[in-house]
């Protein structure tokens, strides 16, 4: 897991190689003015909301099969997965990063700085859409990253399992239910026997550009909250993109079992089965 970040410095020479695929996970408007040359555009990989059930499951191994296979992203190929920042877009290339972990496809890297770090080097960038040949991408389940509500639930009643809220203040204090609006979700609030480090903590700014803290920052600030390497660890947020964000930062920092609850706060609270606490 240590090979997670690539430099533009680094990936810049692979554009032409023919060994990797830049994976720009903005919005299509966004892309069309400017993206690094040959990259591919798959705006679902921070916009698609999952369920964990078996069904929902594989709702998700479909959709995104189909997307990675009309971006012409051939199971061989390095995936680069970018954005602006790590910041911008509540970590969305962090995102991408873990869902090709959860597909099977473990040649996967996150360009570090992003698109504004690659700019910044002076590297280029084009516009316009691209028009990559489609392939077929194969997915082999990898549930070894993955928690389930089940697994969730199960852990609440469990204190050797330790659940992780990295989710922004006004969601831990259920002052509103989610990014994307105060009622967007039908409960606020929290997992039972949760802690709370909002993602931001695990960040800096750095040379210009928000990176990681150095690994035994990140293991000071979960320490404070009891949780250390060794111990098992699930984290949520509202969809799993800040989860996937604190995943990246916690295996940078030698946490040895770490899994994300990709389904995340969007799909607890909206069963009322399950507990809350506000």
């Amino acid at each position: 897991m240590k090979n997670i970040l690539i430099s533009p410095e680094e990936a810049y020479p692979l554009i032409h190689a023919g060994t990797a695929l830049f994976i720009d996970v903005r919005d299509a408007e966004f892309y069309k003015l400017e993206h690094i040359g040959n990259a591919v555009n798959i705006p679902d990989i921070f916009y698609f909301l999952s369920k964990s059930s078996d069904e929902g499951l594989n709702e998700l191994e479909t959709h995104f099969q189909k997307c990675f296979s009309e971006a012409g992203a051939g199971d061989p190929l390095l995936f680069i997965f970018y954005e602006d920042s790590l910041t911008k877009r509540y970590c969305g290339a962090c995102r991408g990063y873990w869902l090709s972990q959860f597909l099977g496809h473990g040649n996967a890297r996150i360009l570090y700085g992003g698109l504004d770090a690659w700019k910044a080097n002076g590297f280029p960038v084009e516009s316009g859409k691209s028009q990559p040949k489609p392939v077929g991408f194969t997915v082999k389940r990898n549930t070894a990253f993955l928690a389930t509500k089940k697994d969730v639930l199960d852990a609440v009643e469990n204190p050797d399992i330790k659940l992780l809220d990295d989710r922004d203040a006004d969601e831990w204090n259920a002052e509103s239910s989610s990014p994307y609006g105060k009622d967007f979700a039908p409960r606020m609030g929290r997992i039972p026997g949760a802690v709370w480090i909002e993602w931001r903590l695990f960040m800096e700014t750095r040379e210009g550009f928000p990176a990681f803290k150095s690994a035994e920052e990140i293991r000071a600030l979960c320490a404070e909250q009891g949780i250390l390497t060794d111990d098992e660890v699930i984290i949520y947020c509202f969809k799993g993109a800040r989860a996937s964000n604190t995943f990246v930062a916690l295996k940078l920092a030698g946490f040895k079992h770490v899994r994300v609850y990709f389904a995340s706060w969007n799909e607890w609270s909206r069963d009322p089965s399950l507990p809350i606490e506000q």
